[in-house]
């Protein structure tokens, strides 16, 4: 709208040609925050900065012990919110709003020489933050005279320009800084030094560790792997025994066969032919006794002699009749006697038969 103007928020919006602030004797009036309208021609318009400014200080200072000091500063400043530094300001610096910052400058480095002039360097290097206190504390009535305030004031550096004096008191510290750092150093060293030792301990240990279980698990695969390796030889080889085993006993088996078999084929027919003479023998023995009983009787034992001589004959033809049989003698020597009485007594009763049948067809007259 043609007339209406608006300042921007960290600005002032200043009028004049009209109505006037009448409690601070204003040129103008003052407009924050809202826009206002102005009348073309018959009012005019300027705006004021409400925003940061910074001013720098440089300035050689000697402190009380007559040592020159190069003292730098920075401070933040601006123009005051409030209706009488803006006014202050305005009627100061609107034409030329940079002027602010040098004016700030020279008041600071009055100011600051002033309070470096009673302070010792140790004091000014040690206690920064005490010189910038006192220098705020004395700048900040006079800024205000101009509608200024001080947001802060930092102390950027202090050099004694070559003087050495400020590297020679610093110098104990610098030692006693070094001293603590080689210390430190060396504590480091050493706490890096047993750190590695025992971290090179515990690897010992993990590999021996780690070793024996390695061994012990390689010897229980050696012996399940010996044992595997055995096992065929070892069932062969207890096969193989078995093997014998039943060889052997067949070869028992057949030795008593063969022993059996040898008795049959050789010890008993021995003993039959032992036997079969010791029967000749006895029937010759009873021949000759029946000759003798024959010799004292008549002549009907003549006959009988000749019947008795053939006794031997058919006990001999009994008895190879007997060899040739296929017999099985059970209970030994006894059974063999047994069989040998058996050949004698038949041989007797073939002889009695044929006395009988002599006597019944023929019967011859003894003499008396």
């Amino acid at each position: 709208m043609f007339g209406w103007r608006v300042p921007l928020p960290d600005e002032a919006m200043l009028i004049s040609g009209g109505k006037t602030s009448e409690k601070y004797s204003a040129p103008f009036r003052v407009i924050i925050g809202h826009g206002a309208f102005v009348v073309p021609v018959f009012r005019k318009v300027e705006f004021m900065s409400l925003s940061m400014h910074e001013a720098e200080v440089a300035d050689t200072c000697v402190t009380r012990q007559g040592i020159s000091l190069k003292v730098k500063a920075i401070i933040a400043f601006k123009v005051g919110n409030d209706l009488e530094s803006i006014v202050n300001a305005g009627q100061r610096f609107l034409s030329d709003q940079a002027q602010m910052a040098v004016l700030t400058g020279r008041i600071f480095s009055g100011h600051l020489r002033a309070i470096v002039g009673s302070m010792t360097v140790e004091e000014i290097v040690t206690e920064r933050q005490k010189l910038a206190i006192a220098v705020l504390d004395t700048a900040t009535p006079e800024m205000a005279k101009i509608g200024l305030v001080i947001d802060s004031l930092q102390i950027q550096s202090i050099d004694d320009m070559g003087a050495g004096y400020i590297d020679a008191m610093a110098a104990p510290h610098v030692a006693a800084i070094q001293r603590q750092a080689q210390i430190a150093q060396a504590q480091a060293a050493q706490q890096s030094a047993e750190a590695a030792q025992e971290s090179e301990r515990n690897q010992a240990e993990y590999a021996r560790q780690t070793a024996i279980v390695k061994a012990q698990y390689k010897a229980e695969v050696d012996r399940a792997q010996a044992e595997s390796a055995q096992a065929g030889p070892l069932a062969l080889a207890n096969a193989q025994q078995e093997v014998l085993m039943a060889q052997t006993e067949l070869a028992q088996r057949a030795a008593e066969l063969r022993q059996q078999e040898l008795v049959s084929e050789i010890v008993r027919p021995a003993e039959a032919d032992a036997e079969r003479i010791r029967i000749l023998a006895e029937a010759e023995a009873e021949r000759m006794r029946i000759q003798a009983a024959a010799a004292a009787s008549h002549d009907r034992v003549a006959l009988d002699r000749m019947l008795i001589e053939q006794l031997p004959l058919i006990v001999e033809k009994a008895a190879a009749g007997l060899e040739r049989a296929n017999v099985n003698i059970l209970n030994g020597a006894d059974g063999l006697s047994e069989v040998a009485a058996g050949l004698v007594g038949q041989g007797l009763a073939i002889l009695e038969t044929v006395k009988k049948g002599i006597d019944k067809d023929d019967k011859p007259q003894l003499p008396a």
